[in-house]
């Protein structure tokens, strides 16, 4: 499995140097894109291996039902990341200014449309 533990602190939660400040990063906006470029693209892992370790298997692993959630990619769409433009509250990344392959365009929950770019 391949997971992440998102944790969206605001600037002041980060800002209290390195032992005060809240730990991690956000990961949710960056962590499929990363892992596309980064491994997908340079040949370490195929996308069926990379779908399978990030959705498959831990909807195996702790019993969660498919459903009707599912997520539109453009695995095409080149951009830097920019901490500013995360729809999240948290801006903490170490991927600022990187440039990703793979942008999310629509996320589906039970059915029901929760993001859409």
């Amino acid at each position: 499995m391949i997971a992440t533990d998102h944790a969206p602190h605001t600037k002041e939660e980060k800002g209290r140097g390195l032992e005060k400040s809240a730990f991690g990063i956000v990961g949710l906006e960056t962590a499929f894109p990363v892992l596309y470029t980064y491994m997908v693209q340079a040949g370490v892992l195929t996308m069926e291996k990379l779908v399978e370790t990030m959705c498959v298997n831990p909807r195996k692993r702790f019993g969660i039902p498919q459903g009707n959630d599912f997520a539109i990619w453009d695995l095409g769409e080149v951009y830097t990341v920019d901490p500013e433009s995360f729809v999240t509250m948290g801006r903490a990344t170490p991927f600022a200014g990187h440039t990703l392959r793979g942008k999310c365009l629509l996320t589906v929950v039970d059915g029901q449309v929760v993001y859409k770019a």
